[in-house]
């Protein structure tokens, strides 16, 4: 095995062959963006669909988060180090978060695994720092604060791969970044720090219980449902139905067979005590749910389960299609199961997992993971940040995805050593950033068109639900 000093000049000298500043190429976005956008779509709920479409309809960022595919296609001939390994594939700024290990400790990291696959690191970090200087330019910080976050990102992105450069396997496959560590990075700025503290108090209160109430009823008999609250959350095969009359699970009936179904694989996907404790509690109901941005049309369900005080827990069950990389990176891989793929990523990038992470497969072949519904997850509210919040959350983010990358890959001083210590990478990836939010404005515009002129139908949540007013 060579050691830290080898590999460190091993990625110095993959500059050669790929200069950090060539890293500010934009990519090949000489293309429609229209066909991109429909294929995403394909095989998604129809009329989901057209809700999909009006959620991106809002502002840039909003239609930057539901585009990955665009990204991915533009960023397969952009030069890359070639180092392939497990990356996101979706790492923008609001798929990362908050989140609770099985001990209950609450960590801070990549939480968002949908599209992960084999592929550079440098398309994570690239989407990163872009979604930073488009949320910002969304919500009019300026351009000295977008430069700023840019290069603070990749800052705390290049001292924390130089760190893991010269830790040992271990040390970097146990470490984890929770709130205590954010708390005290924040105690040199008061709105920092007081972000962070309700972020951890929003965490603590986000727990089945306190979900309970929020989305389920008793029904004339006395038993826990769901509550419809269209679109966001209807049963399959009930009147509030949004899926197509001739989609297969309405041939179904009822909602126990396809809860059955996935239950079946799911259950040997966990380890043999989780499978135990999983068994101690019985399924009361099931519904359909409408998530994110990117993710809408894709199939999404939750069930509510509960032990024999009727304490709940909430599952849920989310529709694993081909990764948008799957398509772009060299050396195609294809995963038997994409549900599995989620998992495996997911796994191998965050330092804990959810409890109840697992895959199965639901009737005609559709693959799934499993997770809890919500359980401690926070997000960023990034509309209360001031510049120096920003500039944190910039930092943390920097930080959190190059420990999930030097985890994922074992190869952080490889990477290191392509950096470097200078600011090279970072002016190419700000340039990078400036010139694909333009990009991204260039397509946000077609998309508007498109919806105003019926070449793609667009819906707002308001539409939908007064389709179904009594």
């Amino acid at each position: 095995m060579s050691s830290v000093d080898d590999r460190l000049k091993l990625g110095k000298q993959a500059r050669k062959q790929c200069p950090r500043s060539s890293q500010a190429a934009p990519g090949k976005i000489k293309r429609d963006p229209l066909p991109l956008i429909e294929a995403s779509s394909q095989g998604r709920v129809r009329s989901l669909v057209e809700l999909r479409y009006g959620r991106m309809l809002v502002p840039p960022f909003t239609f930057y988060r539901g585009n990955a595919l665009l990204q991915a296609h533009d960023l397969s001939t952009t030069p890359d180090m070639g180092l392939s390994s497990t990356i996101c594939g979706d790492c923008h700024l609001m798929n990362f978060g908050g989140f609770a290990t099985p001990e209950r400790n609450l960590l801070f990291s990549v939480n968002d695994f949908d599209e992960v696959h084999p592929g550079p690191w440098e398309w994570d970090l690239k989407r990163l720092v872009a979604s930073f200087l488009i949320a910002a330019r969304d919500l009019r910080h300026g351009e000295a604060v977008e430069e700023e976050l840019c290069r603070q990102l990749v800052g705390a992105y290049q001292r924390s791969m130089a760190n893991c450069a010269g830790e040992s396997a271990l040390d970097i496959w146990y470490d984890a970044l929770t709130y205590e560590d954010l708390l005290e990075q924040a105690q040199s700025n008061r709105a920092t720090l007081e972000h962070v503290q309700r972020a951890m108090d929003k965490a603590e209160r986000r727990t089945h219980a306190e979900l309970l109430p929020k989305i389920s009823e008793r029904d004339a008999r006395g038993r826990l449902r769901i509550r419809d609250d269209l679109p966001e959350i209807f049963h399959l095969h009930q009147n509030t139905t949004l899926l197509d009359a001739d989609d297969d699970w309405m041939r179904l009936g009822d909602w126990r067979p396809l809860y059955e179904t996935l239950m079946r694989d799911y259950r040997g996907t966990l380890q043999a005590d989780r499978r135990d404790l999983l068994a101690r509690f019985k399924a009361r109901d099931l519904a359909f749910k409408v998530v994110g941005v990117g993710s809408v049309g894709t199939r999404c369900l939750v069930s509510l389960l509960t032990d024999e005080q009727e304490r709940p827990l909430f599952l849920q069950f989310k529709e694993a299609r081909r990764s948008v990389l799957a398509g772009y990176v060299r050396g195609k891989s294809r995963p038997s199961h994409n549900g599995q793929r989620v998992v495996e990523g997911q796994r191998l990038m965050q330092s804990a997992s959810d409890l109840f992470l697992g895959w199965t497969t639901g009737p005609n072949g559709r693959h799934f993971y499993v997770r809890q519904l919500r359980d401690m997850k926070v997000s960023a509210e990034l509309e209360t940040f001031d510049a120096e919040t920003f500039g944190a959350y910039a930092r943390i983010c920097g930080r959190a995805l190059a420990r999930a990358h030097a985890k994922a890959s074992g190869q952080a001083p490889l990477i290191s050593g392509y950096i470097g210590k200078s600011e090279t990478l970072a002016e190419a990836l700000w340039q990078y950033a400036k010139a694909y939010a333009t990009q991204n404005e260039r397509d946000f515009e077609r998309f508007q068109q498109a919806c105003r002129k019926g070449r793609l139908q667009a819906r707002s949540e308001a539409d939908f639900a007064a389709d179904h007013l009594p």
